[in-house]
């Protein structure tokens, strides 16, 4: 007997569509039976491609037991976290402030009028080794609801009273000497011998090391760059990166970046190889692209649909049981490789009879003195050993398509198109961008989720920020001042719909549903905050047009940023990339052209790496669109029919250099 979640077009949801529990999707209909039925509401929050989220669902969602008691005394609602990440940002707040912290699968209990009372992750049936069970707590629950519920109504004013407030702010500038504190954490909780940030879990946090980066080179701290060097190589070794597909699974269980859980993201592998892809501008590492052309060569494969964009990612589960299909035996290596060549792939890759994931291995460089880099002659069996891994279970994919992770998507692909001067990349590019200005707007305004034809629900900030960086990313690829008119479009509805007064973003328009709180995340988390973006944004089109007005909301934004970290300086790094443009030097380039051919003289201005630096490219075809987005280019001309190159200080061109 199926619920309401057949009708849903998530992947998620619908895999829930045949539980027992009488499930409904977050919706009107839901939250006024509560009301009508004077019923507390049961909410479970996950993702598709989360392995404890099926761990649960298998244990307790499918068990008659469970389903009774949710169908008796409880309305129960579940929700997609990826496609509504701003019910998840309200509960997963409560379950911070309950607990400490927080994770998926996300269960709460709220009143009928959605305020919070209990929160917490995953939840075993029946009481076991101390942890309370799922069916104890709901009996309990509903009884107390019943007979006593003046505690539960206490609790849950208290707890919303909590998400409501408002922050205090400490009194931190936003200045030098913040950046100099937030490298100095991250410094500290580097581990030196495994690489990445504290001991496990472990996350990538591509943002961290792209602030690194950054201001490493804006200060001249060296020591910054092997922190980030340790790290990249320390992932690729592990077995969080696929040695044998591309990408990143989502995280690390253990320090050392050997064991998983097995989901691939999109918006991690979108970040991961536009980090990798950096770090190889300021050093030219070999390891480096191949690392990022091989992330990106697996979104491309594996995650890109056939309208031109990308899917959310690939579950964790496979087979039955969690990471299935990226574990091998010798045996099997040997079978689809041939005994000689197979045993030398196992002797390289740690795949062992005794295995290192149960009696399993997954493929990693970790203990490999040998290979301390790219293993060389391994390509085509690697290659073989993909196909035979492919062909003997398949991987389910996560078929949404987010407005947000495109966006990311977007600036991956367009800064390797950029960086290694590769069409492929520049091609994949423009048809995901084609794809997004066609498929993601309705009425002439942006959503957040496209599934099975359906597009669904208003943008959130994340949605305008990262697409909007992707716009600008390809700007600085294939010189289309339109991506630039685009962009500034998003970056006025982010002003005007989502700013407060304070200098910080909401995560929701003030047109969109309300909820018992208005959600808005500062610090990053597994992925820069919509916040941390929103800075670098207003940064990016403050440097490419010298408008006043986005050079005072980066201002007070990172003002607002600074004092909300207080002494947690490191808690918004992707955020801290535009404080470093605001502290240091920036350098502008107009270069001024007499037809559309690009000299190839401006490589030497362009090639290195100079994340302070930003080009505007005037021809005759986009002068006058380019006026009116920069009005300092305008004087801006070739010099005796010679392409000319104009550095500008403050939004005043300097003398021009004839290329």
């Amino acid at each position: 007997m199926s619920n309401s979640l057949q009708y849903e077009k998530s992947p998620y949801l619908r895999d829930h569509a045949d539980n027992p529990v009488n499930w409904y999707p977050w919706c009107d209909e839901a939250l006024e039976k509560a009301i009508k039925e004077d019923k507390p509401i049961f909410l479970s929050v996950g993702y598709s491609t989360c392995h404890w989220c099926h761990v649960m669902a298998h244990e307790s969602f499918e068990n008659a037991k469970i389903a009774d008691i949710l169908n008796k005394y409880f309305v129960s609602i579940k929700v997609d976290r990826e496609e509504r990440p701003d019910i998840d940002s309200v509960y997963m707040k409560a379950c911070t402030l309950i607990n400490g912290s927080g994770g998926w699968p996300l269960t709460a209990l709220l009143t009928p009028e959605q305020k919070p009372f209990y929160a917490a992750t995953y939840l075993p049936p029946e009481n076991s080794a101390g942890q309370l069970g799922l069916a104890s707590l709901l009996t309990a629950v509903a009884s107390k609801w019943r007979n006593d519920r003046a505690d539960i109504e206490k609790s849950a004013a208290e707890i919303t009273a909590q998400l409501i407030k408002k922050p205090l702010l400490s009194r931190a500038k936003a200045d030098g000497e913040f950046l100099k504190s937030a490298a100095e954490q991250l410094a500290a909780s580097y581990d030196k011998e495994y690489g990445g940030f504290g001991v496990s879990p472990k996350f990538p946090t591509p943002q961290n090391l792209l602030f690194l980066l950054r201001y490493g080179k804006a200060s001249g701290n060296r020591a910054l760059r092997e922190i980030v060097d340790g790290t990249l190589k320390a992932m690729y070794r592990g077995g969080i990166y696929d040695h044998l597909g591309g990408g990143f699974c989502r995280y690390s269980t253990d320090r050392e970046w050997l064991a998983p859980h097995f989901e691939k993201t999109l918006y991690d592998n979108a970040l991961l190889a536009y980090t990798y892809i950096e770090a190889w501008q300021s050093g030219h590492y070999a390891l480096y692209r191949e690392v990022a052309e091989n992330t990106l060569d697996y979104c491309m494969r594996e995650l890109s649909g056939d309208n031109g964009g990308y899917f959310c990612g690939s579950d964790a589960d496979s087979g039955g049981r969690e990471g299935a299909y990226y574990l091998f035996t010798v045996e099997e290596v040997k079978k689809a490789l041939g005994d000689t060549d197979g045993k030398n792939l196992c002797d390289c890759y740690d795949i062992t009879a005794e295995g290192n994931f149960g009696k399993e291995s997954i493929p990693n460089l970790l203990i490999n003195t040998r290979w301390q880099l790219i293993p060389e002659g391994y390509d085509g069996l690697r290659e073989k050993l993909r196909l035979y891994r492919e062909s003997r279970m398949s991987l389910r994919r996560d078929e949404k398509q987010l407005t947000a992770w495109n966006g990311l998507m977007l600036m991956a692909l367009a800064k390797a198109a950029a960086v290694f001067e590769d069409a492929r990349y520049l091609n994949a590019a423009h048809e995901l961008a084609e794809f997004m200005g066609k498929s993601f707007c309705e009425d002439g305004k942006l959503k957040a989720r496209l599934c099975g034809g359906e597009l669904k629900f208003d943008a959130q900030l994340d949605d305008y920020v990262f697409y909007a960086l992707g716009l600008l990313e390809l700007y600085e690829t294939d010189h289309d001042a339109s991506h630039i008119i685009t962009a500034l479009s998003l970056a006025g509805t982010v002003e005007k719909h989502f700013l407060s007064a304070s200098g910080f973003c909401y995560r929701t328009s003030d047109a969109s549903e309300k909820l018992i709180a208005r959600p808005s995340e500062i610090y990053d988390s597994a992925m820069p905050s919509g916040n941390s973006g929103a800075a670098v944004l207003f940064d990016r089109l403050y440097r490419l047009t010298w408008r006043q007005e986005m050079r005072d909301l980066r201002d007070k934004m990172l003002l607002y940023v600074c004092g909300f970290s207080g002494k947690y300086t490191a808690g918004c790094p992707f955020a801290l990339c535009a404080l470093v443009s605001a502290v240091f030097p920036t350098k502008q380039v107009v270069l001024a052209l007499t037809d559309e051919k690009l000299p190839e003289a401006i490589k030497t201005v362009t090639a290195g790496y100079s994340p302070e630096l930003t080009v505007l490219i005037k021809t005759p075809a986009n002068a006058e669109t380019l006026q009116k987005i920069a009005p300092f280019t305008e004087k801006a001309e070739p010099t005796d029919g010679k392409a000319t190159l104009y550095v500008c200080e403050n939004g005043i061109l300097g003398t021009g250099i004839t290329l």
